[in-house]
């Protein structure tokens, strides 16, 4: 990943010098470099190179495609459809496909994703104050499936309905860990789960790739049911989140985000706990190290977009998990830093490096994360 980190902000930096000497193929240019201001439709590739020894090395892409459905309005927000897929010399294999659809006039909004792994993570238990020591390597395999639509219902508030279902499977590849051994952890086969529910929205940005002032507050609930002899599971997930921005100058902006996930129901399948830390929120921390019944976390970013192509940020946050009861001395901290390039300046569009640091447990180092991705964090 350093690797792959290094020769992205090579080319980041000193490509745009070789563009213009029309140095590299036109393709290149028009996707990372060429400026636009018709409001066509654009298209860039980021390629994914890693290895790990549980997977071997680890090779694909992800590829944005974004578009207006209607080019003569400055209203109508941008769409997109984006891919990503990798394969290991090992067999392991992540697939997943999504989109975002504002219709002229932004009067409806319909998302879908179809996404499946086959991959191993590290299952650590159940609460805020699991053990490095007892990671459990778990393969999993996944599909999971989801859809929404929107109504605007005023100039800011979209109602709406959310659908979709999961497919859950494990296998423990290091027999005799805490997966095995702790009887406290229920859905150790996997499941497979239907789910719909109610979609709220308030949304007052002023752009939805990247804000620089407005409010974004969405709130959802998944009534969620297990089908079939492996999964008795009737409940629900409440998530809640907000994010504010701020205009501080021409090229300083400031963003507030929340979120919130509750699970519902008697019982508790690990693999629907809500989790901490991904690379969006809570950026630093193993995504699955800490999860339990409920999740609230925050985070403050600082954007300073010096140039129209390039920009840095500094963010800081802190969440946990908790079953019951929110204790404010067990929140985790975590901060970073970034750079963004943006290849779509008119949309507001830009490749993300993210490098996320978190908590110090004893006898553990520190926790920390990078992250490559497309847009920003929220």
């Amino acid at each position: 990943m350093k690797k792959q980190l290094t020769t992205i902000i090579f080319a980041l930096l000193f490509a745009p010098a070789f563009a213009q000497t029309h140095l590299l193929p036109k393709f290149i240019r028009r996707m990372y470099f060429e400026k636009d201001t018709t409001k066509r439709p654009s298209f860039v590739l980021l390629p994914v190179l890693s290895s790990a020894p549980e997977t071997g090395l680890e090779v694909g892409g992800s590829g944005l495609y974004s578009f207006y459905t209607d080019t003569t309005s400055t209203y109508t927000r941008i769409s997109n459809i984006f891919a990503y897929a990798t394969i290991t010399t090992k067999g392991q294999s992540r697939l997943n496909l999504s989109s975002s659809y504002w219709t002229p006039g932004n009067r409806y909004h319909f998302t879908g994703a179809i996404n499946y792994i086959n991959f191993p993570f590290d299952f650590y238990g159940i609460g805020n104050n699991t053990q490095k020591a007892d990671a459990d390597r778990l393969g999993q395999k996944r599909l999971r499936i989801t859809f929404t639509a929107e109504k605007k219902l005023t100039n800011h508030i979209y109602a709406g309905l959310v659908g979709g279902g999961y497919y859950y499977r494990f296998t423990d590849k290091d027999a005799g860990g805490i997966y095995s051994t702790d009887p406290t952890i229920e859905g150790k086969g996997g499941g497979n789960i239907l789910y719909v529910g109610p979609t709220l929205i308030f949304d007052n940005r002023n752009n939805n790739t990247y804000t620089t002032k407005g409010t974004l507050f969405t709130s959802y609930f998944n009534y969620m049911n297990g089908i079939g002899a492996n999964s008795g599971y009737h409940g629900g997930l409440l998530n809640l989140e907000l994010a504010q921005f701020f205009s501080l100058g021409k090229k300083l902006v400031l963003g507030f985000n929340v979120q919130s996930q509750n699970l519902t129901g008697r019982s508790s399948p690990f693999y629907l706990l809500p989790s901490m830390g991904s690379d969006e929120m809570m950026r630093g921390y193993y995504n699955g190290r800490f999860r339990d019944r409920n999740y609230l976390a925050g985070q403050t970013e600082l954007r300073y977009r010096f140039t129209e192509r390039f920009g840095i940020v500094g963010f800081a946050g802190t969440g946990e998990v908790f079953h019951q009861d929110f204790d404010i001395n067990q929140l985790k901290p975590n901060y970073g830093g970034g750079l963004r390039y943006f290849f779509d300046v008119q949309k507001g569009l830009s490749v993300r490096v993210d490098y996320g640091v978190g908590e110090k447990r004893p006898g553990e180092s520190r926790q920390s994360g990078l992250y490559v991705g497309l847009g920003e964090a929220f």
